[in-house]
């Protein structure tokens, strides 16, 4: 059975998800640049934990969080994030969303490099700092419901599933498959970078919140 979050049934945004939209156009940007440029070119910018521990090539902390190894790849992690990052990005404010996502992004691949500092497996993908997203999604917005697209074979299904049961199902998934490495076209996902990013998330979503917006919801509470 297939599962595609489709976005929050449950609340209406109170500002256009900019942010959000922006980081979905980088990164079909990047991988747009990926094909045009060759798999030896996306090697040199995906990360390296080998090359990480002995403190080469650090930019790759950054830039392979911008990076995808195939369509489906892509297409997979700009649904999620579209699907939990416009409530995450009104309840924090822009810029506080922003940092947010990048340094979830980078927990989540210092996770994966403290499970093996030595490795040369490649690693890209956007899936760490989305899973940061969805970790402060449960946190915040655990019993709204999510439209989520159910299919098995020819049979779709459109369905509201609250949002800790649908997350916390992913997690745990993550979880079990900890340690393995989901191979690409160019590289590797690490499940434990998945894990990690979402352990960021959920400790750390409600300290980014916009101070006047929760300030405004225990009034209206």
């Amino acid at each position: 059975m297939g599962v595609i979050p489709l976005g929050d049934a449950s609340r209406r945004l109170t500002r256009m998800p900019v942010v959000t939209g922006v980081i979905i156009f980088a990164n079909v940007i990047v991988f747009v640049l990926e094909l045009a440029s060759g798999s030896a070119a996306a090697l040199q910018w995906s990360l390296i934990p080998a090359q990480i521990s002995s403190g080469q090539h650090l930019v790759t902390l950054l830039t392979s969080m911008f990076m995808h190894g195939s369509w489906s790849h892509i297409v997979g992690n700009m649904v999620f994030l579209w699907a939990f990052g416009p409530e995450i990005e009104d309840a924090m404010g822009r810029f506080r969303y922003l940092v947010f996502y990048l340094a979830g992004g980078l927990g989540a691949s210092l996770a994966q490099i403290a499970m093996n500092p030595h490795s040369t497996v490649p690693n890209l993908g956007a899936s760490g700092a989305i899973a940061a997203v969805m970790g402060a999604f449960m946190v915040t917005y655990p019993r709204d419901r999510i439209r989520t697209l159910l299919f098995f074979l020819v049979f779709v299904r459109i369905r509201f599933i609250p949002a800790a049961l649908l997350i916390g199902i992913w997690f745990l998934t993550q979880l079990v498959s900890a340690g393995t490495v989901a191979q690409t076209q160019t590289g590797g996902v690490a499940y434990l970078a998945h894990v990690g990013g979402f352990v960021f998330g959920a400790a750390a979503g409600r300290l980014f919140e916009n101070p006047r917006r929760v300030a405004m919801e225990r009034v209206a509470g």
